[in-house]
């Protein structure tokens, strides 16, 4: 029988269990149920009480285990909490029973009982009361384990296929619990995150995700129409602008968790809808915001791990000494032997050739897109350490206060670990003439065919002719810093629903 063939008779007989269930008066989806204890506070309970017979409880949770035989039957159940075992006779069910004889796997039940300990000595609910609360009529694809003489466990089937785990993640966090933990842990981090700014006076504040414009950063986005005002609409590739606009009306403070969306192409480290953590402090600057952003990281490593240190990909991270702090231009300068503000594009593209970049795609590059494809190839592996790189070029960063002593540069910094970008920083570009002529800059590279330049916003300039105080601002990649943190190789593995082609 194939798997296809097999799938569909258990479905079969699942679907005969409901329907002999129905027979008999039972709901096969009940409307709620009053549970007395997760699975762990009640084997916690039991085990303080120190008692043959522990206390009445009611558990409630998925049937993961199901072993009938004649007139007993013992199962796991299985909740937020953990497992604890099942134990039901038919003489102390009575009519109830009959639902105990078309229990499938995977349903969800509840069960009320008294805790007891077996001649095994695992803590069981001697049910007294059994409630089907969810009927499963597709079999979760668990697979089949084997114990090996040397203690090793090999599991056979099962859901292994990324594609198919990403795309099914309700199947993947139901039949695997070091997936939901990795939820458990992005939630425990933006938690951390939360506190650690609301204790510093910072106010958490919503900005639009349909924006008439969008800007704030270097990239292409979603586009859609507004009906009633027939214009179109685009979804957000940043929040900078707007949180901005609120330093100008006097929130000193702001910060926003939210999604982002960029049309563009999907890897390791990159998915079209990404969430992004982005505050800004009136009256700081880009050294303060490096403070800020050390401070920050350490301590989740630290409340994450207990420790300061970390080993990702066979490297020893240490977040507890100082962050390593490293030039633009000298770090490429040290690494490729030119310097990007007196190189010409002939030069950069030559180097780019000795790193093994193809001529025709280096070809391509040109403008600011070279200096960052220099710098990618160049500097960028080498910054495994916590780094901030400090100081870009004027052309890479076109809402970033120039820089108080080098005018080719501004005052940016890019924080990396492993090689890959974590946060980006600014102080915070506040001059509205300095500004215009950076976005009429953007505005000719556009026309020259750059599509991720950014556009001419009047109304932000209008925004700081009114007088933005001094800022520094910083934009941090939740997804990325998951990945760090509960070491993951891809951006899919800590995103809940990551973007797929549809299947088929």
């Amino acid at each position: 029988m194939s798997d296809v063939e097999t799938r569909s008779f258990v479905e079969s007989a699942r679907r005969e269990n409901r329907a002999a269930i129905e027979a008999a008066g039972v709901p096969a989806f009940a409307y709620a149920f009053q549970r007395s204890h997760l699975a762990a506070d009640a084997i916690a309970e039991y085990e303080r009480g120190g008692q043959a017979e522990g206390p009445d409880v009611a558990v409630a949770g998925r049937l993961v285990a199901w072993r009938p035989k004649g007139k007993v039957a013992f199962g796991h159940v299985e909740d937020a909490s953990g497992r604890i075992q099942i134990y039901l006779r038919q003489d102390q069910l009575g009519a109830a029973w009959t639902l105990a004889e078309h229990l499938d796997l995977d349903d969800h039940v509840g069960v009320r009982g008294t805790l007891m300990r077996t001649r095994a000595g695992e803590i069981t609910v001697r049910g007294a009361e059994l409630t089907l609360l969810a009927k499963s009529l597709r079999p979760l694809p668990r697979g089949k384990t084997q114990v090996a003489d040397d203690g090793s466990v090999r599991t056979f089937g099962g859901l292994h296929d990324p594609e198919v785990r990403f795309r099914q993640r309700y199947a993947d966090l139901a039949v695997h619990p070091e997936v939901r933990e990795i939820f458990r842990l992005r939630a425990r981090v933006t938690r951390y995150i939360r506190r650690y700014l609301d204790e510093r006076g910072f106010l958490e504040v919503e900005t639009p995700v349909l924006q008439p414009l969008y800007g704030g950063a270097a990239a292409q986005p979603f586009v859609t129409h507004h009906n009633a005002l027939d214009m179109p609409l685009y979804l957000r590739i940043a929040d900078e602008l707007y949180l901005k606009r609120l330093l100008v009306g006097g929130l000193e403070r702001v910060y926003e968790i939210g999604h982002d969306f960029r049309n563009e192409g999907m890897d390791r480290t990159h998915n079209p809808e990404f969430t992004m953590l982005e505050w800004y402090m009136a009256y700081a600057d880009y050294q303060v915001i490096a403070g800020m952003a050390e401070e920050l990281l350490r301590g989740l490593v630290r409340e994450i791990t207990g420790g300061e240190a970390v080993e990702r990909d066979g490297v020893a991270l240490d977040f507890g000494r100082p962050f390593a702090r490293v030039g633009f231009v000298d770090g490429i300068r040290e690494h490729a032997g030119i310097d990007v503000l007196a190189a010409d594009e002939p030069d950069m593209r030559a180097a780019l050739l000795r790193s093994g970049v193809p001529a025709d795609t280096a070809a391509t590059f040109t403008g600011g897109k070279l200096v960052d494809e220099v710098f990618k190839a160049f500097l960028e592996p080498h910054l495994v350490q916590p780094t901030f790189v400090f100081d870009y070029p004027r052309v890479l960063s076109p809402l970033a206060k120039t820089h108080r002593t080098d005018r080719r540069l501004t005052e940016r910094f890019e924080l990396f670990v492993l090689g890959r970008e974590l946060a980006n920083a600014f102080s915070e570009l506040n001059d509205p003439d300095d500004q215009r002529a950076r976005f009429e800059d953007q505005v000719r590279l556009r026309q020259a065919g750059d599509l991720d330049a950014q556009h001419y916003d009047a109304d932000f300039i209008r925004a700081l002719e009114y007088g933005m105080p001094p800022a520094g601002g910083i934009g941090i990649g939740i997804d990325r810093l998951m990945m760090l943190l509960a070491d993951q190789p891809s951006i899919r593995d800590v995103i809940l629903f990551p973007a797929m082609r549809p299947e088929g």
